[in-house]
C-alpha cells in the first residue's frame, strides 16, 4: 500500500493510524511519502499512490477539474491557529487578534504557482513579513520555539508541540477550518485499501 500524506498530517495521523493498521491487519505493508495537497492528488491521478491524507478549506471544492472525481472521505475538522513562542510578546495570551500579526515575522512555506503559501494566516490584512522560508514542520516549530518567528498551524498538531511554543486562536477573523480527508481514485478499492483507510479515520 502507497499511502501520501500532506506535511501538517503526518505527525498527528501516520503514527497512530501505523500502529492500529499493524494491529488489526499486520499483514499490510505501508510505504508512505510527504507532499502538498496539490502533489499528492498528482500522484493519485498518475497511479503512484494508492491512498492520500488531504486537507482542504471551505467551501471544500474538487480538488481537480479531472474526471472521474476522486472518491473522498472526511477524516475530521481541524481550526487553524498561529503557534507563537511562549516567551515574550505573546507570553500568557489565550488569543491573539488579527491586527496584532500583521507585523509579525512569519515562517512559511515558500509558494509557487501550483503550491499555496503556508504557515501565513489567510486573512491577515496586508502584505506579510516572513523572515524565514521553511519546508519542514519540525523546524518551523523549533524556530517558534526558539522566539523567531509565529507559523500557522492546524490545532491536531498540538499534541506534538516541542516545549516553547503556544497555539493561540485568531480574534477579528473569520475562523479558518481545514477539513481533512483521505482520497483515492473511485471505484471498488482492494481490501487493503479499505483497511489502511478505516485505520486513519478510526484513529484521526
Amino acid at each position: 500500500m502507497r499511502l501520501g500524506v500532506v506535511l501538517s498530517a503526518g505527525s498527528a495521523i501516520l503514527p497512530a493510524a501505523l500502529a492500529h493498521l499493524a494491529e488489526a491487519d499486520p499483514q499490510i505493508t505501508v510505504t508512505t511519502g510527504e507532499g502538498t495537497t496539490p502533489t499528492l492528488i498528482r500522484a493519485l491521478r498518475a497511479g503512484s499512490l494508492d491512498l492520500a491524507v488531504l486537507t482542504s478549506r471551505p467551501p471544500h471544492r474538487p480538488f481537480d477539474g479531472d474526471a472521474p472525481r476522486l472518491h473522498l472521505e472526511t477524516v475530521a475538522d481541524t481550526e487553524l491557529v498561529v503557534a507563537v513562542p511562549s516567551t515574550g510578546d505573546f507570553a500568557g495570551r489565550t488569543t491573539v487578534h488579527v491586527d496584532e500579526l500583521v507585523d509579525a515575522a512569519w515562517i512559511a512555506t515558500p509558494s509557487s504557482s501550483s503550491e499555496p503559501l503556508l504557515g501565513v494566516w489567510p486573512g491577515l490584512p496586508g502584505r506579510p513579513r516572513i523572515i524565514h522560508s521553511v519546508r519542514d514542520w519540525l523546524t518551523k516549530l523549533q524556530l517558534v520555539a526558539g522566539g523567531f518567528g509565529v507559523t500557522t498551524v492546524p490545532s491536531r498538531l498540538s499534541p506534538v508541540l516541542p516545549p516553547g511554543v503556544s497555539l493561540l486562536p485568531v480574534d477579528g477573523a473569520p475562523p479558518e477550518i481545514r477539513r481533512v480527508l483521505v482520497a483515492r481514485l473511485p471505484g471498488h478499492p482492494a481490501p487493503a485499501i479499505t483497511a489502511v483507510t478505516r485505520a486513519i479515520t478510526s484513529t484521526a
